[in-house]
């Protein structure tokens, strides 16, 4: 895990942190949502979280027990409550999908279905001034971009892992090898 001290923002009812990692479980019906499509907001899934200011890379290993419809879990960058952008695996229809959710004011999610679920997915989230470049690996190695992104021009952010289990009573979650690069040093 990243030796910069981190903080919860909606904490799960089970964690702990590992000597390369976190394991938790989700809580139940919790996520992160804005007004889009359903009609409701909600921002009680889980973030574990530094703040940063300006540009960096993240890179982490998500292994999940996905279950139930729109089981989740990846990395979210934060401004504010109106402000934030999710992205890694989500459970849909029974297909493990990466997913990537944009939220200013209202939420935008885009989805690519894997047919052949990973027992793991790597991500690799980039911010260069307002935009987020996201990208995923099947293995650690090659990876592929997902989506490119405006989010804020707010320097100040929130960045982390992110977990939630909106329909189901919860999953399990295991973040492996998290890592925080700034354009000067390395964390």
């Amino acid at each position: 895990m990243s030796k910069v001290k981190m903080q919860w923002y909606n904490e799960p009812p089970q964690w702990q942190t590992l000597t390369n990692g976190l394991r938790l479980t989700t809580g139940a019906q919790t996520d992160f949502w804005r007004k889009t499509h359903y009609g409701f907001i909600r921002d009680d899934g889980h973030f574990y979280y530094q703040t940063v200011t300006g540009d960096f890379t993240v890179e982490v290993k998500i292994t999940g027990q996905y279950r139930v419809l729109y089981d989740q879990a990846g990395v979210m960058v934060r401004e504010n409550e109106t402000t934030w952008l999710k992205c890694g695996i989500e459970f849909v229809e029974d297909i493990q999908h990466v997913s990537v959710v944009v939220t200013r004011d209202f939420s935008d999610w885009s989805v690519v279905p894997l047919l052949q679920p990973p027992p793991s997915l790597w991500l690799r989230v980039q911010r260069r001034a307002e935009a987020i470049e996201i990208q995923y690996s099947l293995n650690g190695e090659d990876y592929q971009m997902l989506r490119l992104a405006y989010l804020t021009r707010t320097k100040t952010v929130q960045v982390g892992l992110m977990a939630a289990s909106p329909q189901g009573e919860g999953c399990e979650i295991l973040f492996e090898d998290f890592k925080m690069v700034l354009p000067d040093q390395s964390y």
